[in-house]
């Protein structure tokens, strides 16, 4: 199984692009094709999903996203064709939708009938709110820190997706003052 692969955009599709490395070009199909550039080196997460007559790669942007779609592949009846245009949409605005039992919003997901809206609120309700919640906490809490290092919400919330949130408050706030310092 692989976990990444890192290579330069060769050709952007609408439902994935085409990576190079080390003079194979790989096709991937991703959520949102249209944030890759051409001609641009990128680390791509992938899943590699293996059939009796197919072989293929999906490729997410951060391991949270490829995490995320870990969780709804698992879902009885949701495959990862079905499961990709989740990741395109705010992964917030789908927990809380899980969250509340929400069939019509998930229901608006091309392919999404009633039946697997149903099964995929069964299968993660409960599930996904803790890791949501822990990375609302820690953004507090890094938050809090910057502020009273006299910056201000407006600026450090602009860098907040760009710190990882994997790392010690310590390096995050380290990490935050240097794109602050920008």
């Amino acid at each position: 199984m692989y976990e990444y692969i890192k290579g330069t955009v060769e050709e952007i599709l609408a439902e994935g692009i085409v990576l190079e490395n080390q003079g194979i070009g790989y096709f991937i199909y991703t959520p949102d094709s249209h944030y890759y550039k051409e001609k641009k080196q990128y680390k791509v997460y992938l899943y590699q999903n293996v059939k009796e007559d197919e072989l293929t790669f999906y490729g997410f942007k951060t391991k949270e996203e490829k995490d995320f779609f870990l969780r709804l592949i698992n879902v009885k009846g949701l495959g990862c064709k079905m499961a990709l245009p989740f990741l395109a949409a705010d992964v917030s605005s789908i927990v809380s939708a899980i969250e509340e039992g929400n069939i019509t919003f998930l229901k608006k997901f091309p392919k999404i009938g009633d039946k697997i809206a149903r099964q995929i609120i069964l299968d993660l309700k409960g599930k996904l709110v803790s890791s949501e919640e822990e990375k609302e906490k820690g953004n507090e809490e890094l938050m809090e820190a910057l502020k009273a290092l006299g910056y201000k919400a407006s600026d450090i919330k602009k860098i907040l997706p760009q710190i990882p949130k994997k790392e010690s408050i310590e390096v995050q706030i380290k990490e935050g003052l240097r794109l602050l310092l920008k």
